[in-house]
């Protein structure tokens, strides 16, 4: 859910916010936090490395603005995840410019958790001496 919004809507976020091209993942999971999030939905989420390959990463929302729409989930439902919209959004928009990744949801509001954390694992490993070199 959320791909092909992602897909259509990276090319208004390269048009309008004016980002070069990110030279590490570190460095594209902070201007999606910093720059997209706060774009597109008036938040700054908290970003945290992860695993140990340098590919993995999460964003922790502590306010998300779609919970706003959901007072909880029906009964038998407590499976849905409205927010996942957001991680088809960031699929979408990344795999456009070349990086595929999986995006999960690592923690939910929804569903109890005290935030709301989207996980992100890049799929392709990056070129430490190429990034270097251009530095």
């Amino acid at each position: 859910m959320g791909y092909n919004i992602g897909v259509r809507l990276v090319e208004d976020f390269l048009a309008n916010s004016g980002i070069k091209k990110c030279r590490s993942y570190s460095e594209t999971v902070d201007i999606i936090a910093k720059v997209a999030f706060k774009m597109y939905l008036g938040i700054t989420p908290s970003t945290i490395g992860g695993n140990d390959n340098g590919n993995g990463f999460s964003l922790i929302l502590d306010k998300n603005p779609l919970v706003d729409f959901v007072e909880e989930l029906p009964t038998g439902r407590s499976s849905l995840s409205y927010c996942n919209l957001l991680s088809g959004v960031l699929r979408g928009a990344l795999e456009m410019i070349h990086l595929p990744a999986d995006v999960t949801f690592v923690q939910d509001r929804l569903k109890g958790d005290d935030v709301t954390e989207i996980g992100i694992t890049f799929l392709r490993k990056t070129d430490e001496k190429r990034s270097k070199k251009h530095k």
